[in-house]
């Protein structure tokens, strides 16, 4: 069905009478716009990191660096992100962010300064449109500390963040577990409830106020918004509260700065706000559409449906991804019109008043060749012009199993856990193995002579047992052939929970559905990986006699090779392969002309493990006549080069699981790294090979439950059309695999040694409140010590006196053996200049103007964390 939209209704930002003189303003502003250029974008910078600009009587106006985070409700904002690929190269990311009372001007004037924008920076960047309240994840994981929404704009008087101004009185209302958002709301406990957080900011003085229904994660955030806002916003000078609200007694003297701010609480609080409805994180009902220009009409007509191939995008075309209205995607091709591509974001909001889709749907826009990871996935296979496969030689497993060659060093993949991930091996294969067979719902030992031939009528389990560091880690895959019984599928679960159990749950366990084999776990039975179709394995168990017998052998070498049963007749042959065909005679190894000399050598070593008899090697083209009866008589097979191509990689998605808001839903978490991992979650890592289920110390069950289930949903429903039988990899806190940790871009082992959380420690000041981490020993006395803002900041403030203490009863001390008043997350308050100095080789003042994480880093290494 076409969707035509006349030119002069395509203006996506007025509804009033008065829009056919906004479209001539931005018209004309677009056209001034062309002529100055290079003016407008001189100051841009390419180096890698954020900028932000406001728009200001339709001006770009720089946002200074303390002021990131902060938008106010009446302004559009242009964000650009620039990223530095692995490699080299890098990728940009434009976004432009509509306040819910911005005028229709800022908005038109953002829309253009962002397609200028993109065509300044080469055309490469993606575009993203973000509506207040609406954001994406990407948009928000650059603010780590969360969003604040502030009331007014430009109109109202915009002005820089002055870190010395302390005449502040807000309430934040705080919102968000793993991307906060931070809303001004009035200041009355009218606008308090029971289930979120709010920080009382006065200036000197913030209280956070912990609703009786909020859970941890979010108390965590709220802190690290309040520290951030006290940093770049007060210089570091204001104190930190934190009240818990359903333990009000405790903290008296801050319910006092409450009550005087507050006035007294009168009545019970509102009841928790629902959050959001669970996001949708992905959608199977993907189309395509062609957009073009026909008579002065917008065409949006309808191309293909999921699951998509690249093949279908023409480098000469525009066209629109609809992901079933949750989100819109807009790519345009390298050959298109200079018109159509500036006309490409317009064309997008077109298409969503056509379709009568919210104003808040999500639109990104791509050029061909800067297409987002996200993008990629609606696709069945993609491959990025002269794509690198790996880094450097690595394992290529293609269509139909061309496979790259490549010698191992497992030393070279413990210490590179990234080379590890992508060859999807922990080690060289050369641990111990065993095996046990599912027999009578038990476990059943296999015997060692018979390791590598599975049986489709049975359920096995695999433990590989490996070192790294001297230490001993476990892999347990559950082995489920096609033809075992549900009774059998299910034992086999049970009794790996046994397992696990029994080496005190450090083993990683991967679910394998017969055929679906990881990389591993084929390398660990070196080379002699064998599945029979049916059949059994259990002693004294006679199998049907079967006649003539066919196996598809594939691979180069002993680490990546497996043969596989085939119904045996002339259809089932592959001119790429190597097959052995075993008859009550003789054994026929029959090599297919694309099939190289690695190939061949497998194919005879699998061949004298499938059979003792008489090996006769059968070229393609000059089979013997017996061969063919042995078959059932010739019939066509593939025989199509093409299908040696490779199946290209996919850029790996991380989602949190967790039912922590009161219903389980699945959060993707953009440019994650390990510290998205939250203990108290489930977190699903998508490979594209394989599927981790990473599960924190602290999920529940229903979350690990759900987790799994959801996996196979996601699988089930992925616009790709993959396949639901992709490897499930179950991970648990502290025992990650470098198959895993290779997958993030730092990864610290000892993240988790200490478990103990180092956020809301007591005060050692008595008042019963919270001292935040990383806060300042004690502040300077206010000149009136009777003033409200004196007695907040006394009432914020810790009572340690600034001693200093002897480094060797701070340093690698665990909480409950320091000294009595010592916070163990602020150690290094405790030191003199000098210790300080030479414990962290940096000064004091140095050392606060840092990062947070690379503080963390500087007090781990020195055994102050």
């Amino acid at each position: 069905m076409d969707y035509r939209v006349e030119s002069k209704n395509e203006k996506p930002w007025s509804k009033d009478a008065a829009r056919p003189s906004l479209r001539q303003k931005l018209a004309k502003f677009s056209r001034m716009m062309d002529d100055d250029n290079q003016e407008t974008f001189k100051n841009v910078s390419q180096k890698p990191g954020l900028q932000i600009w406001t728009i200001n009587n339709m001006q770009m106006v720089p946002v200074p660096a303390q002021g990131f985070g902060n938008f106010f409700e009446g302004d559009c904002y242009i964000v650009l992100y620039i990223s530095q690929n692995k490699g080299s190269g890098q990728s940009a990311d434009i976004h432009y962010w509509i306040g819910n009372s911005s005028s229709q001007d800022e908005q038109g004037a953002a829309a253009i300064y962002v397609t200028q924008l993109d065509e300044h920076l080469g055309g490469t960047p993606v575009q993203h449109r973000e509506t207040q309240g609406n954001e994406s994840a990407l948009f928000r994981g650059y603010f780590k500390n969360g969003l604040i929404y502030k009331k007014g704009g430009v109109a109202s008087g915009f002005h820089h963040v002055d870190p010395n101004v302390y005449n502040v009185l807000r309430l934040l209302h705080v919102k968000g577990r793993k991307h906060v958002t931070a809303a001004e709301v009035e200041v009355s406990w009218n606008s308090f409830n029971n289930g979120d957080i709010f920080l009382l900011d006065m200036g000197k003085a913030i209280v956070q106020w912990n609703g009786p229904q909020s859970n941890r994660r979010e108390k965590l955030k709220a802190v690290l918004l309040a520290q951030d806002i006290r940093d770049r916003e007060r210089g570091g000078r204001a104190q930190i509260g934190v009240v818990e609200g359903g333990a009000e007694r405790d903290s008296p003297e801050l319910m006092k700065v409450m009550a005087a701010v507050l006035g007294q609480r009168s009545g019970q609080l509102k009841e928790a706000v629902p959050d959001d409805e669970p996001d949708r994180v992905q959608n199977a009902n993907v189309r395509l559409y062609q957009v073009f220009e026909n008579s002065g009409n917008l065409v949006v007509q309808e191309v293909a449906t999921q699951p998509l191939t690249q093949d279908l995008l023409h480098s000469s075309d525009c066209y629109i991804a609809d992901q079933g209205g949750s989100s819109v995607m807009v790519w345009k091709g390298k050959h298109a019109s200079k018109l159509e591509r500036q006309e490409a974001l317009n064309r997008a909001l077109g298409y969503i008043k056509a379709k009568k889709y919210p104003p808040s749907t999500s639109v990104d826009v791509m050029s061909e060749g800067g297409e987002s990871a996200l993008f990629k996935h609606l696709f069945k296979s993609w491959r990025d012009k002269e794509q690198t496969q790996g880094l450097g030689a690595t394992y290529n497993v293609g269509k139909i199993a061309k496979v790259d060659q490549v010698k191992f060093d497992v030393m070279e993949l413990h210490a590179r856990p990234e080379l590890a991930a992508q060859q999807r091996m922990v080690d060289d294969a050369s641990g111990e193995v065993k095996v046990w067979r599912i027999e009578n719902l038990e476990l059943a030992e296999v015997n060692p002579s018979s390791y590598g031939q599975f049986y489709g009528g049975d359920c096995y389990l695999v433990l590989y047992t490996y070192q790294i560091s001297n230490q001993q880690q476990y892999i347990l895959y559950m082995w489920q052939g096609r033809h075992a019984t549900q009774d059998e599928i299910t034992a086999c679960a049970f009794q790996a929970v046994n397992v696990d159990n029994k080496y005190n749950g450090a083993p990683v366990q991967v679910r394998v559905i017969m055929g679906k084999e990881p990389r591993h776990f084929l390398a660990i039975f070196k080379g002699k990986f064998i599945i029979f179709e049916g059949g059994t394995g259990r002693p004294g168990v006679v199998n049907p006699e079967r006649g003539p017998r066919l196996f598809q052998v594939r691979g180069t070498n002993e680490l990546n090779t497996k043969a596989t049963e085939v119904p045996a007749r002339a259809s089932s042959l592959n001119s790429n392969d190597v097959f052995v065909l075993q008859t009550h005679h003789v054994c026929n190894l029959w090599y297919g002309k694309g099939c190289s000399g690695d190939e061949r050598v497998m194919g005879r070593t699998m061949s004298e493990a499938l059979s003792k008899q008489d090996k006769q090697v059968v070229m393609e083209g000059q089979e013997p006549a017996e061969f063919w009866v042995a078959l059932g008589g010739k019939a066509p097979y593939a025989c199509d080069k093409r299908l040696q191509r490779e199946e290209p990689p996919h850029s790996p998605r991380l989602f949190e699981c967790s039912n922590q808001t009161g219903c389980f839903r699945m959060t993707e978490v953009d440019d994650y790294a390990q510290s998205d991992l939250d203990e108290d979650d489930v977190m699903l890592l998508d490979t594209w090979e394989e599927i981790f289920l990473w599960v924190g110390n602290s999920a529940n069950q229903y979350e690990i439950k759900e987790a799994w289930n959801s996996a196979q949903d996601y699988l089930r429903t992925h616009p790709a059309g993959r396949d639901p039988d992709t490897p499930i990899v179950c991970v648990k806190q502290g025992y990650e695999p470098p198959t895993f940790t290779g997958w993030f871009s730092a990864w610290d082992p000892h993240k988790w040694s200490d478990l103990s959380n180092p956020f809301f420690n007591k005060s050692p000041g008595g008042g019963g409140g919270y001292r935040a981490p990383g806060g300042p020993a004690g502040s300077p006395t206010p000149s009136n010590p009777e003033s409200p803002s004196t007695q907040r900041a006394q009432a914020l403030s810790p009572s340690s006196g600034g001693m200093y203490l002897d480094p060797e009863v701070l340093i690698n001390k665990s909480p409950s053996e320091l000294p009595q008043g010592v916070d163990p997350s602020c150690r290094e308050d405790h030191l003199s200049d000098a210790a300080f100095e030479n414990l962290l080789g940096t000064t004091r003042p140095d050392f606060k103007r840092l990062p947070k994480w690379r503080q963390s880093d500087l007090k781990k290494k020195a055994g102050l964390f």
